[in-house]
């Protein structure tokens, strides 16, 4: 191949590359436009906008049904705070020890009576035989007179241990267990805490706890197993304080063959006096965002914003609430996801355009 030829292939590159770059950049403007015109017309309208530091979703009534996005009005509430205490299995023994102490000091008093109605008797007897031309003498008759004032000593003194003995199993268990142990009759209660059948529980509670009611019950679980509840129904008031827990202490009675005497039970239900009040929020309205509850209240037909909440207070089907929403407001119960994902969509799209 002679020179020649290698200038003329080498000016048609030349040109080639000429022509190439002068495309280039003559379709660039017109490339960029096209793009441009392209991404308008696939935006989609923007649904999120700023109000007084609420950030504010807007769905038409079409988009709602289309979008199964649903709203309940809340409903007014109260609750009434539980509170978290202690309590211990007790050892009836000395219950029982005192129990039969009285049973056997009832059961001297009955022979001692029965020993009194005789010489009684007898004291008559000679008395009137004396009478009768002293067929006895004054000092048999005395001696019979004595013995009746014995028996009488005996029986003033029995019935004083008895009510010594009693007072005693009132200053320790209380005046419904003194009821329970005095007769001599076991009643279902005390047979079943002799036989093991049932435990008897000491509560302690705070001093601004409200007084048990009557016929009222508690769960309690052994602090080993928190999870195995178990419901203890209440007996009175307990007369004697627990030594390491400062408060009210209350007898309860549970029917169970797992908990042992000793051994530590927290009681789960019990309540105080407060009352507070505020709002019910269903389950279905609450969704979780960076670790945290929301919910969407609806601000006007077509308005929603998204508020924090407190779950704090498990209730049945939901969570007591006290704050800024009130009742007869309207949350989001169905669709709320949908609102949460349209609101940061529209972050999302703000940062491309930044």
């Amino acid at each position: 191949m002679n020179r020649k030829s290698v200038i003329i292939i080498g000016l048609q590159a030349f040109l080639i590359v000429i022509l190439f770059w002068v495309l280039v950049f003559s379709g660039k403007d017109e490339f960029e436009a096209l793009t441009q015109q392209s991404e308008e017309e696939i935006e989609t309208p923007n649904r999120v906008s700023n109000q007084e530091g609420l950030t504010i979703i807007t769905a038409s009534t079409a988009t709602q049904v289309q979008s199964e996005i649903k709203t309940s009005a809340i409903q007014a509430s109260t609750h009434q705070a539980s509170i978290s205490t202690y309590g211990s299995v007790m050892s009836i023994d000395s219950l029982i020890d005192l129990r039969t102490r009285y049973l056997a000091v009832q059961s001297d008093i009955q022979i001692l009576h029965t020993s009194l109605a005789q010489n009684q008797q007898e004291h008559s007897r000679l008395q009137a035989l004396n009478q009768d031309d002293k067929n006895v003498s004054d000092k048999v008759v005395a001696t019979a007179a004595a013995n009746v004032k014995a028996d009488e000593a005996k029986i003033a003194a029995a019935v004083s241990s008895a009510k010594n003995i009693a007072d005693s199993m009132r200053q320790t268990w209380g005046e419904a267990l003194t009821k329970h142990a005095l007769p001599q009759n076991t009643s279902d209660l005390l047979q079943n805490l002799i036989s093991n059948k049932e435990v008897l529980i000491q509560t302690t509670l705070p001093f601004d706890a409200t007084e048990p009611r009557e016929n009222s019950s508690i769960m309690i679980a052994p602090t080993a197993a928190p999870s195995h509840t178990i419901r203890a129904h209440y007996i009175s008031r307990a007369p004697i304080s627990n030594s390491t827990i400062q408060g009210k202490t209350y007898f309860y009675h549970a029917k169970t063959t797992e908990l042992r005497t000793g051994m530590q039970v927290n009681a789960l239900s019990a309540t105080s006096g407060e009352i507070s009040h505020g709002v019910l929020i269903p389950n279905s309205a609450i969704i979780w965002y960076a670790g945290k509850p929301w919910v969407y209240q609806k601000s006007g037909n077509d308005k929603f914003s998204r508020l924090p909440i407190n779950t704090d207070i498990e209730v049945e089907n939901g969570w007591f609430y006290q704050g800024s929403l009130k009742a007869n407001d309207h949350i989001v119960t169905s669709g709320a996801q949908l609102l949460l994902s349209e609101e940061f969509k529209s972050q999302i799209t703000n940062e491309n355009e930044d």
